[in-house]
């Protein structure tokens, strides 16, 4: 459990001395305690003994092995237990009289019918912070829904917005919203631990929506509507609040992304392009002239970027300090030198893809006590003998009559 003894000698990680119980499947809730564990809390993530986190078996796979899974539970302990049997409640109960936070992300509801409500879990360790993740929280009409980050993105405004006005709403393409809950998710959870430091050691309930993180992200569409009517509509890749900021073609076939709302920028962003005078053109001479003329200044940006290539468009942006990206796929983000000397996406080692595995990095990068990928997700139950045996004193021969594998 989390103490605050002062350390010398060689630095502890940032989390290190936190216990994290994780009983969470497939994104948002696991993607909270990933972030936990790449800075050194210790992340012990209850899995079924056969059928594991359903992750494993989402996505793409290598040679049966869910590769989302490898990134997205690494750091963390696999530890068996079937929750619906009197051995895994156990098995829940000893650990969590020893550990700092639970993670869960059940629909509301089940852990009471498990017996592992947070009365339970309080008694047994009254400095418990127990973050519960679910579709649309632990109170409210739509409580027993179930919840998808599918239904967060479309009900807080996101797929509303996103795509073009003439086309259907745009979900995104990957696991926004679950992701976004992951993030808000760890910042909370840390937030929760200081209030325990602060108030004599109790701990707390954290109630997480999935689309509670989303409604945040969504800029000013809440505060425009609520004072001036505004409906935000699908506008592409425009912005309300800047323009230009848009995608342009360029000669050979590549994309560069552009956004230049401040005037100052937009000249340079001209002067790079080699046509100064659309800076003093007065349909353009202000930000709010260009979101008011927007199709104009495009077209004329896309005839200027249309000359040259895309490498060629790129230099000629950094020559003249003007914000500009090409616009990667994957495969260029694995050549870009920025990237690669920031390390942003790091190799591991891995007992199962015997090559190892390349994934994003940690994020951010401390000065004194730095986050890393230390492994990749575990096999199923790869740390049972350690934790249910050696450290809870379960013993061996009961685990494996009840089908966890030691």
């Amino acid at each position: 459990m989390l103490d605050s003894a002062a350390t010398s000698g060689p630095q502890r990680a940032a989390l290190a001395g936190i216990r994290v119980i994780e009983l969470a499947n497939f994104v948002s809730g696991p993607f909270i305690g990933m972030q936990l564990a790449d800075y050194g809390a210790d992340v012990i993530k209850i899995e079924h003994p056969t059928r594991g986190d359903g992750i494993r078996t989402w996505g793409n796979r290598k040679n049966g092995i869910g590769l989302y899974h490898k990134v997205l539970n690494r750091n963390k302990k696999s530890v068996s237990a079937d929750l619906g049997t009197p051995l895994g409640v156990e098995i829940v109960r000893r650990l969590v009289a020893r550990a700092d936070v639970v993670i869960e992300n059940f629909r509301p509801g089940t852990l009471e019918e498990w017996g592992l409500g947070y009365d339970v879990l309080s008694a047994v360790n009254p400095g418990l912070v127990l973050v519960r993740v679910s579709g649309f929280g632990q109170t409210g009409p739509y409580r027993e829904r179930s919840g998808f980050g599918s239904l967060a993105e479309a009900m807080t405004g996101f797929a509303y917005t996103n795509g073009f006005a003439d086309r259907p709403p745009l979900l995104p393409s990957f696991a926004m919203a679950d992701s976004t809950t992951g993030l808000a998710g760890a910042f909370l959870t840390l937030a929760a631990l200081e209030a325990r430091r602060n108030n004599g050691g109790k701990g707390q309930i954290i109630d997480l929506p999935i689309y509670e993180p989303m409604l945040s992200l969504m800029g000013a569409q809440v505060v425009d509507y609520d004072q001036l009517g505004i409906v935000q509509q699908r506008q592409g890749s425009r912005l309300p609040l800047v323009s230009p900021r848009n995608t342009f073609r360029t000669r050979d076939g590549g994309w560069i992304a552009l956004s230049g709302g401040a005037h100052a920028v937009f000249q340079r962003l001209c002067t790079a392009l080699n046509v100064p005078e659309l800076a003093d053109d007065p349909r353009f001479s202000d930000n709010q002239k260009r979101l008011e003329n927007a199709d104009a200044i495009e077209q004329a940006l896309q005839d200027a970027i249309g000359k040259f290539t895309l490498k060629e468009v790129a230099a000629r942006l950094r020559e003249h300090d003007a914000p500009g990206a090409p616009v990667y796929s994957v495969a260029d983000m694995f050549e870009d030198p920025h990237l690669l000397a920031r390390e942003n996406i790091t190799t591991v080692a891995d007992d199962e893809l015997q090559d190892g595995i390349q994934m994003p990095n940690v994020i951010g990068k401390f000065s004194e006590t730095p986050g890393m990928v230390r492994h990749a997700a575990q096999r199923l139950g790869a740390s049972n003998l350690e934790v249910l045996v050696k450290e809870l004193g379960f013993d061996a021969d009961e685990l494996t009559a009840a089908g966890i594998k030691l």
